[in-house]
């Protein structure tokens, strides 16, 4: 029936499902969990994407509202341990020869950087207390020489990557509810990348605009890096419900020291360091998906590769993903398709086949090779392919 035949005494039809599903939702969120307040607005009622693939929000909920009492905790009775033991004056030399005066265990580099100017606290990203990369917000833990790098070194960089690359985890743990595996920056200095299991989700471009949305928003919460030391055993009680985490730590030598990182919902296990808060990403975009396997070995676990990229402001991203624009333009395998040189095939995919515009040009290289051998001295071996 239409939905303006029921009779008038009688709600229509439409508004009675919404009661029943009203009190069935009101019903089921009295017998879960519930998170503080700040924490609920990464969990939202909001669609979040394909319900095929939504998260298992109570379990995910449990799972984050366990790790952050644990993490708490500990870095409260480490917060008092400090107090009790720090407060005396130290000396903290600056590149320049400068020397400013601190407190053993209670001043950060962020308070000397904050002592010079705010300008200078408000863009050093990563410090280096004796040759060691230290957060800004780290307690400093005696005399020490002192180094502050922004985004333009290397040092600077990568550690804005691997915090980013944290940003991408908690927004793709959020949204699919994956398990987590590694997410460094990349080997080749560009960018980060995340690992996950998913259960039955192949992640694709048409997923990136959920996972943006919701670095987005952990990025306008300004969520502070908080980092605190575990032991093994409580390192194995944060992660139990992730093998891929719990076997990472299981490989840890006995006297490695593990430290653990949390940015908003997200705790995770990291060597760290870094930046002082996820505000400082003023511009964040996924780039690809792809497969990859569970330390990168086919027989073990498959798993989605996240690549992204971000930058401290919106022009350089804009900078970086025309660049990629052009360089897609100049893919060689565009290139010989539409000049008319060469083609693949997949009875020989790693092999092109030449066309008569690419024979001439090939031809032509392969005569001033043989010409720069005979005038240097050289005689050509080999054999031929096909």
């Amino acid at each position: 029936k239409p939905w303006g035949s029921n009779p008038p005494s009688h709600p229509p039809r439409r508004r009675y499902m919404l009661v029943c599903l009203r009190r069935g939702l009101s019903l089921l969120r009295q017998r879960q969990p519930r998170l503080p307040p700040r924490l609920l607005l990464h969990l939202s009622a909001e669609p979040m994407g394909d319900p095929a693939v939504a998260p298992d929000a109570p379990y995910l909920e449990a799972v984050t509202q366990k790790r952050i009492r644990i993490f708490e905790e500990i870095q409260a009775r480490q917060a008092l341990e400090r107090l009790n033991i720090g407060g005396d004056p130290i000396r903290v030399t600056l590149p320049d020869g400068a020397i400013k005066e601190g407190k053993k265990w209670i001043s950060t580099p962020m308070d000397i950087a904050t002592g010079i100017s705010t300008g200078l606290a408000a863009s050093c990203l990563i410090a280096q207390v004796n040759g060691v990369l230290w957060d800004m917000t780290r307690p400093l833990e005696g005399d020490c020489d002192l180094k502050l790098f922004k985004f333009d070194s290397n040092e600077g960089r990568d550690t804005f990557w691997h915090s980013s690359a944290h940003i991408l985890g908690e927004s793709i743990e959020r949204v699919y509810g994956c398990k987590l595996c590694i997410g460094p920056c990349t080997t080749r200095g560009e960018g980060f990348y995340y690992d996950a299991h998913y259960k039955d989700l192949t992640l694709n471009d048409t997923h990136f605009g959920l996972i943006d949305k919701q670095a987005k928003k952990a990025v306008a919460e300004k969520q502070p890096f908080e980092r605190i030391e575990v032991s093994r055993a409580e390192a194995l009680e944060v992660f139990a419900e992730n093998e891929f985490k719990v076997e990472i730590i299981n490989e840890l030598p006995e006297d490695k020291t593990i430290t653990v990182y949390r940015c908003g919902p997200l705790v995770d296990l990291c060597r760290g360091p870094h930046i002082p808060n996820t505000s400082f990403v003023k511009a964040f975009a996924c780039l690809k998906a792809s497969a990859s396997y569970w330390r990168g070995k086919a027989d073990r676990e498959s798993l989605q590769r996240v690549y992204g990229i971000s930058f401290p402001d919106s022009k350089r991203l804009k900078e970086y993903q025309h660049m990629i624009e052009e360089a897609k333009k100049r893919d060689h395998r565009l290139l010989g398709q539409s000049q008319k040189l060469f083609f693949f095939h997949p009875l020989s995919p790693g092999s092109c086949f030449f066309l008569p515009n690419g024979a001439i040009i090939y031809n032509k290289l392969m005569d001033f090779l043989r010409k720069e051998y005979r005038e240097r001295g050289y005689q050509e071996v080999g054999f031929n392919s096909y």
